[in-house]
C-alpha cells in the first residue's frame, strides 16, 4: 500500500475510534450556530438527547460494543461527579440553562469525557495495539486513582499534580503501544501517546470555550484554553486509560510478548 493510501486510512481509522467525540463536537459547534434563542428546548437538554440517540445509534448498528459502552458509563459517571465539584468550586460555568442537569451541570457534559474512554477503547481494538512490557496492575490503578482524588483534593490540599506526573513516567516510561495496520507495524511510548491525545482533547475544550457552551473563570469568549489544562489532560488520559483497562484488558501483555518489529499482531481488527 502507498505511504499516502496508508496515511489515509491510518486518519480514517482515527475518525472511525474518535466517531462518538466528533459527533458531539459536530452538534456542539451546530447547536452554537444555529439554535434559536426561542426555542421550546433547551440547548443543552437537546445535546444531551443527541448523545444518547448517538449512543444508541452506534450499539445497534453495531459501530460499538457493549464493552466500549460499559467504558462510556464508567467515564461517564467519574466524570460528571467531577463536573459537580468543580462547578462548586467555580472553577467553570455553564453559561446557559436546561432541565437534564445534576447540581447545575448539564448532562451532556459527562458524555464529553466518556467520548474519551470511547476513544481510547476502540483504538485498542482498530489497531490491534498490544502494550507491553506493562507494569502491575495494582500500581496502574493505584495511580489512576491518585490521578482522580487529586482533582478533588488540590482545592483543599497541596497539589501533587508534579509527582504525578513523575509518577506516570517511572510507571509507563518503558511501556510502548504496539500497533499494526494493513501488514505494518509500529510503536510509542505510552507516556507520549497520552501528550498526543491530550492536546487534541485540548483543542477540542478550546472549541467548547469558543461556542460558549461552557467557560472558565475569568476567560474571555475568545481566550485560549490555559495550557495548564493541556497537563490536566494529561493526567486525565491516564486515568481514563486505567478506566479502559477495568473493562477490558486485551491489549496488555507482559515482556514475553513483545511482538517483532515487522510483525503484524492478529489479536483481531473489527
Amino acid at each position: 500500500m502507498a505511504p499516502v493510501h496508508r496515511f489515509l486510512r491510518f486518519l480514517g481509522l482515527q475518525a472511525k475510534a474518535a466517531i462518538f467525540g466528533i459527533l458531539l463536537l459536530t452538534a456542539i459547534i451546530a447547536s452554537r450556530l444555529w439554535w434559536p434563542e426561542a426555542a421550546p428546548l433547551a440547548r443543552y437538554d437537546a445535546l444531551v438527547i443527541f448523545a444518547v440517540t448517538t449512543q444508541v445509534v452506534l450499539l445497534a448498528t453495531r459501530l460499538e460494543t457493549w464493552e466500549e459502552a460499559a467504558v462510556i458509563l464508567l467515564f461517564h459517571a467519574s466524570g460528571t461527579a467531577m463536573e459537580v465539584f468543580k462547578l462548586s468550586q467555580g472553577s467553570w460555568d455553564y453559561p446557559d440553562q436546561g432541565l437534564l442537569e445534576i447540581g447545575g451541570v448539564p448532562l451532556f457534559t459527562g458524555f464529553m469525557y466518556a467520548a474519551v474512554g470511547s476513544y481510547i477503547a476502540r483504538s485498542l481494538h482498530l489497531f490491534n495495539i498490544v502494550i507491553t512490557p506493562y507494569p502491575p496492575f495494582w500500581m496502574t490503578v493505584v495511580l489512576g486513582l491518585l490521578i482522580y482524588g487529586n482533582f478533588y483534593a488540590h482545592h483543599f490540599l497541596p497539589d501533587i499534580r508534579v509527582l504525578l506526573f513523575a509518577g506516570t513516567l517511572a510507571l509507563f516510561w518503558r511501556s510502548r503501544l504496539h500497533w499494526s495496520l494493513d501488514g505494518r507495524s509500529g510503536r510509542i511510548r505510552l507516556p507520549l501517546a497520552a501528550l498526543l491525545v491530550a492536546l487534541l482533547v485540548w483543542v477540542a475544550e478550546n472549541v467548547g470555550t469558543f461556542t460558549q457552551t461552557w467557560t472558565y473563570a475569568g476567560q474571555g469568549e475568545f481566550d485560549v484554553v490555559s495550557l495548564k489544562m493541556l497537563g490536566s489532560w494529561y493526567l486525565l488520559i491516564h486515568f481514563a486509560f486505567v478506566t479502559v483497562t477495568l473493562v477490558t484488558r486485551d491489549a496488555l501483555g507482559p515482556t514475553a510478548n513483545l511482538p517483532d518489529e515487522g510483525a503484524v499482531n492478529h489479536r483481531g481488527k473489527r
